[in-house]
């Protein structure tokens, strides 16, 4: 079985900022795969199961997220877990993806190592870090403007794909199969 998360924030007031990438990631995964809602009050979060994958949107916000993480990986005793999130060192439009490693400052991922440690796959979607660097939680809790939704739709589509992709398989493989430097902003 494997575990797919997208990080976000709960709440309409943050639903289209850009640290809610991975949430809009796995409300496209589950309206595709028409995954059946298995949430649990024990899971913080919003969990949902189609076939061997399971989808959870954390309910703890983003700096708790591994709670969540933790509480189902608990529970469920996942083969992988496969964290979706934004990245600010990688241009927006882009997607880079790898197993373990640092969390990179992104209290979201910190959260998660806390809970489950850091051997897990990471599709880092790239939202590019702000000109000045007091300016990084504006910019993450910034909505995506007008003229980015076209190559954010791109984005949420290529992640989607590269997951399902990833699901189950070898990252070394898969990272082959979707190596590229491209934007997805076209």
């Amino acid at each position: 079985m494997t575990l797919i998360v997208g990080l976000g924030n709960p709440t309409d007031k943050y639903k289209h900022n850009r640290h809610n990438i991975g949430f809009m990631v796995i409300d496209k995964l589950v309206n595709d795969r028409n995954a059946s809602n298995i949430t649990k009050a024990p899971f913080k979060g919003v969990l949902f199961k189609s076939n061997n994958l399971l989808f959870l949107k954390p309910m703890t916000y983003m700096n708790l997220s591994g709670e969540s993480v933790g509480a189902v990986d608990a529970y469920y005793k996942p083969d992988q877990i496969i964290v979706i999130h934004d990245e600010l060192d990688v241009e927006f439009g882009k997607i880079r993806f790898k197993n373990g490693g640092s969390h990179g400052g992104h209290n979201g991922l910190k959260s998660i190592d806390a809970h489950v440690g850091a051997d897990y796959d990471r599709l880092r979607l790239g939202i590019g870090r702000p000109a000045f660097k007091g300016e990084v939680t504006k910019h993450v809790l910034s909505d995506f403007s007008k003229e980015e939704k076209p190559c954010l739709e791109n984005i949420i589509d290529k992640a989607s794909e590269i997951v399902l992709d990833l699901a189950g398989s070898d990252i070394k493989s898969i990272q082959q199969q979707h190596a590229s430097k491209q934007s997805y902003c076209i």
